[in-house]
């Protein structure tokens, strides 16, 4: 596999994350460095992680895991997509809301796709380790730049943020599980 179709692939896992990140970080204000970090870390970390126990797993379980890899994405996005816009309606100040557990739930859903891709890798002759990396990479640039947009974009509408971004989310999971049927 090149240089070019591993850049490629690692932008196409790597989108997921940003959008998640854009939303994560719509209405983080205190601390939006140290968070930023943590987020564009925990999303390139599974995105690094998924691949690498796609590929070991190669033909065992692939075919259990590529028939509901959809189903499991389209939940948890939607789930933490309808958390974020419950918690648009509390009254508590929103700019300190961090949920760790929130976090990580995105991480394993934004990087559902790398375990599939990590599967299909076992089928080729890759450099493994190159490949990791430069999905890593590029995951954690992607997030980083997604925080930044999201933060942008939740300074100019405030309270909103948080139901646009979870709206977003569940629209990411809906856009996976259709995915999968469309191309049966």
């Amino acid at each position: 596999m090149n240089n070019l179709k591993i850049i490629l692939i690692s932008l196409s896992l790597s989108m997921d994350a940003f959008s998640a990140s854009v939303c994560k970080c719509l209405n983080i204000k205190n601390n939006f460095k140290l968070t930023s970090l943590i987020i564009s870390l925990s999303f390139s970390i599974f995105q690094m992680i998924m691949p690498l126990i796609g590929y070991f797993l190669g033909n065992t379980l692939s075919d259990k895991l590529i028939n509901f890899n959809h189903i499991i994405a389209f939940v948890l996005l939607s789930v933490v997509g309808i958390n974020m816009i419950k918690e648009s309606y509390k009254k508590e100040d929103l700019n300190n809301n961090f949920n760790f557990k929130e976090l990580i739930t995105l991480s394993i859903a934004t990087s559902i796709d790398a375990l599939s891709v990590g599967i299909t890798f076992s089928f080729f002759k890759i450099n493994l380790v190159k490949t990791i990396i430069t999905i890593g990479i590029t995951c954690f640039i992607l997030s980083l730049l997604g925080c930044f947009i999201g933060k942008v974009i939740g300074n100019k509408i405030n309270n909103l943020a948080n139901i646009i971004g979870g709206i977003i989310l569940i629209l990411i999971g809906l856009k996976i599980l259709l995915e999968h049927f469309v191309f049966l």
